[in-house]
């Protein structure tokens, strides 16, 4: 592989890893958010309400925490497998900018 293509291929790597640490983080606000709501609802003793769409309806708390629970794992198993891609394409940087160092001239 030539030097033009290894830049060719660190560069499409590189938004590749943008890609995926933008939706990463997108992930880890989902995550927050259910976070936040699943310990407010542990508060609550009150009635609970559900929005969905453009309605607001009454709702077992009980159902609602399954939900979210259900919600918190589905999130964090995102994360972690945008987190091993993550991985694998770091180490793919390093191998090629380590080759390109000690071959420069290919």
């Amino acid at each position: 592989m030539d030097s033009e293509n290894k830049i060719q291929e660190l560069q499409i790597l590189e938004q590749t890893m943008q890609n995926v640490l933008i939706q990463k983080q997108s992930f880890q606000i989902e995550l927050a958010e259910t976070q936040g709501a699943l310990e407010e609802l542990e508060k609550t003793e009150d009635e609970v309400y559900k929005i969905i769409g453009q309605l607001m309806l009454k709702t077992e708390k009980a159902k609602t925490m399954a939900e979210l629970e259900e919600k918190k794992k589905m999130f964090e198993l995102r994360i972690k497998t945008f987190e091993n891609q993550e991985k694998n394409i770091v180490e793919k940087i390093e191998k090629i900018r380590e080759n390109m160092l000690k071959h420069p001239e290919k």
